[in-house]
């Protein structure tokens, strides 16, 4: 079943994590001088309001930083733009991730934006497509051929027994669902905030196809080449304060954050549609409870899920060379870092 909780458990999460102070007070220190750049997968949208909201609450300017975000079209592309030189950080998906660690790139995760799988596949209830199988022959959109929306796709398609020549792929753009209501394409390959804005924008009735249910891997992270974590550490260390300390605004503040994005975000003009994304990102931004209860604080990796991750995509041949995760992935630069 989805995970969504209500704000009052969101709140009440927010406040069981120790490790997440929110004091002002507790940001006065600033570890770190410098600019640092973050290549995002989409352009300034409202489920980034977190970030955009710099200019109005110095997250990290409150660090020392300042920050800079470089729109993307895809977590390919933020990826791409990171190898490039023009970020220190990318806002990447897994799929891109595995893809160019595959490639023989040298990077490496510290942050888990968001650990839970929030990617589908969305078609009108007309198509009869509710399966993975029904896909075959089918056109099928994405957000773009470098987006986590391809990659998780493709995910599907493997696990169907299919590949990516048996249906055909056509860009659609982000957050574009025009061509699914028009009949230009069968499916789209989206994400829970996709689905939100086409339901509202009049798509009817869909069938949805939930990628977690199959694969339920994080959805995305911050990604750095390795040169930059063995070099600007400090820098790293005080990128991740500022942001999971805007992370934990937005969950301790909704309303807030619906109404700045209205400011910040391109696509922030309904700001109830705002506070639905909002809410979304919230939830993603959280891990699903271990069995013993207990919720991992904000940035920290599943290293097991992760594991069954990577060598899922090996298995699928999604990347021709396994991966062992605990050489990627890394906690030590988060606040109150976290020892595995």
């Amino acid at each position: 079943m989805p995970f969504s909780p209500s704000r009052r458990v969101l709140l009440a999460a927010f406040a069981g994590l120790a490790t997440l102070p929110y004091a002002r007070a507790a940001r006065a220190q600033t570890p770190a001088q410098g600019k640092i750049t973050v290549a995002g997968w989409s352009k300034p949208i409202s489920e980034i309001t977190n970030l955009l909201v710099e200019p109005d609450k110095g997250f990290f300017k409150e660090q020392g930083l300042e920050l800079v975000y470089l729109p993307g079209a895809g977590g390919g592309d933020a990826i791409r733009n990171l190898l490039s030189g023009q970020a220190d950080v990318a806002f990447t998906d897994p799929g891109s991730f595995f893809m160019a660690l595959d490639k023989g790139e040298p990077l490496r995760a510290i942050y888990d934006i968001y650990p839970q799988n929030v990617f589908n596949v969305v078609a009108l209830k007309s198509k009869n497509i509710t399966r993975p199988e029904d896909l075959r022959g089918k056109r099928i959109g994405v957000y773009s051929l470098s987006s986590g929306t391809r990659q998780n796709l493709l995910v599907l398609l493997h696990r169907a027994g299919l590949t990516e020549s048996d249906v055909e792929i056509v860009v659609t753009g982000v957050l574009n669902f025009a061509p699914l209501i028009q009949g230009q394409v069968d499916a789209l390959a989206a994400t829970d905030t996709g689905l939100l804005v086409g339901r509202r924008r009049g798509m009817g009735e869909v069938n949805v196809i939930e990628v977690r249910d199959h694969l339920n891997i994080s959805s995305d992270m911050f990604v750095v080449r390795e040169s930059t974590y063995q070099q600007q550490q400090p820098l790293l260390r005080a990128f991740l304060k500022a942001y999971r300390d805007s992370a934990a605004w937005m969950m301790a503040n909704p309303d807030e954050a619906a109404t700045l994005a209205m400011k910040r975000a391109i696509d922030g003009t309904d700001r109830d549609m705002n506070a639905a994304v909002i809410q979304l990102r919230n939830a993603a931004a959280q891990a699903i409870p271990g069995p013993d209860g207990a919720r991992r604080p904000l940035g920290a990796f599943d290293m097991a899920a992760w594991q069954q991750a990577a060598n899922v995509y090996h298995q699928l041949g999604l990347i021709q060379r396994p991966i062992d995760v605990s050489r990627v992935l890394d906690m030590r630069l988060l606040p109150e870092a976290i020892n595995e």
